[in-house]
């Protein structure tokens, strides 16, 4: 879809506005793994006065104005870990990681190989498992490299996802893939969004490269933030059952189609444990409300480009997207607390 080009290629422009701001911000390629390079941006609190770059804008979607490369606060701060959906990118929270930096937090987001819009490698994306390690190894390198592991608090980590992100960070709290729970869903709801993804995945047959212990989950992580999470009911329900990792599952009230909050981030409410998770539906957001907001015209850009693609754009009635990021830091903040 056309839309993509707009949506997750972002132009980086300086600036020359002398305003300080109290979000750094930098990139860095994890190369632990050769075989799965991890092009990862951080965001962090910074006293730096320097002059604003804008990050993650392109003619569509808004960007965010930090202090690229600046020293980073003195002092220690929670870690928050941020996993993109479906082929998107770092950029599609950036607007979150952003605000969160300036409250405080060192926010790390990594593109996810496969499946992310700069790498769609079939052969990549169907390693489903590599998606949480993806985020473990992010967080190695917080800890273990300088500047971060002077200023990251190692025992206050959180882990937020969108989307696919979301069922992402799912799994480092706990939850476990379950093929034959997966299929028999799909027979009952053949959901082209969700079902459809199934071999792009890897989820439609064990691979030779599969992990044998399906546990993916990562001790460090304290806490996990779904938004508006697909894929839910490829997890067991004895796992989601035995989740202790305190859990705040937003969803978006508005089903722009195939993606309905009751089926995906309701069935991970419903089978989790109350009093590990807190959940709660945004009856003006839809599943697009969660990503970065869109500019004056976007709609008619995208449309031109694909018809339908506006719906990106598109929030529920009386609402704005400002109006619903301000809500959802808001819930966030509140939980990480």
């Amino acid at each position: 879809m056309k839309w993509k080009n707009l949506l997750f290629s972002s132009l980086l422009c300086f600036c020359s506005s002398a305003i300080a701001s109290s979000a750094g911000f930098t990139q860095v390629t994890l190369t632990d793994n050769p075989n799965r390079r991890l092009n990862t941006a951080i965001w962090y609190p910074t006293r730096d006065t320097s002059y604003t770059t804008l990050i993650g804008d392109n003619p569509a979607f808004i960007g965010t104005q930090v202090i690229k490369d600046a020293k980073i606060q003195s002092g220690t701060f929670p870690v928050i870990l941020l996993s993109h959906g479906y082929r998107g990118n770092w950029r599609n929270q950036n607007w979150l990681a952003t605000k969160l930096a300036s409250q405080g937090y060192i926010v790390a987001a990594v593109d996810h190989p496969g499946t992310t819009s700069f790498d769609q490698s079939p052969k990549q994306a169907a390693k489903w498992w590599e998606r949480p390690q993806d985020v473990s190894r992010v967080l190695d390198y917080l800890l273990s490299e300088a500047p971060w592991k002077q200023s990251a608090i190692a025992d206050n980590v959180s882990a937020i996802g969108h989307s696919l992100g979301g069922w992402t960070v799912m799994q480092l709290a706990g939850a476990k893939i379950d093929r034959q729970t997966f299929e028999a869903n799909c027979l009952v709801y053949p959901n082209p969004r969700t079902c459809g993804l199934a071999e792009e995945l890897g989820l439609d047959k064990i691979q030779d490269e599969e992990p044998d212990q399906k546990d993916l989950s990562d001790p460090r992580i304290r806490r996990v933030v779904s938004l508006d999470l697909g894929l839910a009911r490829s997890f067991s329900v004895d796992s989601l059952n035995d989740i202790k990792v305190p859990t705040l599952i937003l969803a978006a009230g508005i089903d722009i189609g195939d993606i309905p909050q009751a089926s995906e981030s309701g069935y991970i409410a419903e089978h989790m444990p109350l009093k590990s998770r807190r959940y709660k539906v945004y009856e003006k957001a839809t599943h697009f409300s969660f990503i970065q907001g869109c500019k004056s015209g976007a709609i008619s850009m995208l449309n031109k480009e694909v018809s339908g693609d506006g719906i990106i754009c598109k929030d529920g009635v009386a609402t704005s997207r400002d109006q619903l990021h301000q809500l959802f830091v808001n819930d966030i903040v509140s939980f990480l607390n």
